[in-house]
């Protein structure tokens, strides 16, 4: 057995495939305790805080809950407020802002301990037709001749917490993983990857919707990172999200390849910015996301 393979099995199967994305399904279907009031909770193997993009998606659940099918959400922007608490439930309040006569407006507040930890404001609208035009998908091979991402984590399980928790959306890099990237120094500020629900996701356009939000935070900072020779877990950096907006521009299923397409065109005291792009396998921008976070790198001392 190559010592690939030997990466890719010694992810544990629970952590991957269907049973994870099942998981996270279940993640995603809240509970309605009051009208505009739900509750969400958190996968028992949790990182110490909550992980962005739950805590992204699940909002976006609980605003779309209060707005009919036919309005699709076109856009969200988000402020992570405090880090969450993986052991207790999160719950998150609906401000029916506005419904006019084509968006509908929705703010939602997560609270933990009597507290908000996030904000997200998001946006709905009947479809229309109307002048359109889109960036065009850069040229990268096709994923399935890339490798998994357990293969990418040979000789990394180890060193790498974030292998060890359950991973419902296959990732399969086109620019070299960022932690075999850094032994080669700084590089150009890019990550590229395919993506996709790693199973079959029901035909609920807003839960491949949530699925995405939640797919958008997982590799987004990893472009700063990259430009600096540095990762998660191998050196000394603080990271977290600060806020997130994301554009829905045409529909698409979270369960079929998508490129993600992300650089980082700046970072300053402390803070690096993120831009990202979703196409389509057949080439159709579908969303478009921006990220800041905090994205500390603690020398070490002389």
């Amino acid at each position: 057995m190559t010592e690939a393979a030997r990466a890719a099995a010694a992810v544990p199967s629970g952590l991957r495939g269907q049973p994870a994305l099942d998981d996270l399904v279940a993640l995603l279907d809240l509970e309605k305790i009051e009208e505009n009031i739900f509750r969400g909770v958190s996968p028992a193997e949790s990182p110490v805080r909550v992980f962005g993009g739950q805590v992204a998606g699940q909002a976006l659940v609980a605003a779309g809950r209060t707005v009919p099918p036919e309005r699709k959400v076109h856009s969200l922007h988000s402020y992570f407020i405090r880090g969450g608490d993986p052991r207790v439930p999160i719950v998150y309040e609906v401000d029916r802002i506005r419904d006019g006569r084509s968006f509908t407006t929705r703010r939602v507040v997560a609270i933990q301990h009597g507290k908000p930890i996030f904000a997200l404001s998001a946006s709905f609208q009947i479809d229309e037709a109307g002048i359109e035009h889109a960036d065009e998908m850069p040229s990268v091979p096709d994923p399935e001749t890339l490798p998994t991402f357990g293969e990418s984590l040979a000789g990394y399980t180890d060193k790498l917490v974030s292998s060890r928790f359950p991973r419902p959306i296959d990732v399969r890099y086109v620019t070299e993983a960022p932690w075999m990237s850094r032994e080669d120094g700084p590089a150009e500020a890019r990550s590229q990857v395919w993506m996709r629900a790693d199973g079959s996701l029901p035909d609920d356009q807003l839960l491949h919707v949530c699925v995405l939000a939640y797919a958008s935070d997982l590799t987004l900072l990893d472009s700063v990172l990259m430009r600096h020779g540095v990762y998660w877990g191998l050196d000394k950096v603080l990271g977290a999200s600060l806020d997130h907006a994301m554009w829905f521009h045409r529909p698409f299923r979270a369960d079929e390849w998508f490129l993600y397409d992300c650089e980082s065109p700046s970072a300053s005291g402390n803070r690096g910015l993120a831009t990202g792009r979703f196409f389509s396998r057949d080439g159709q921008l579908v969303a478009t996301v921006v990220q800041e976070g905090l994205v500390r790198v603690i020398k070490p001392s002389s």
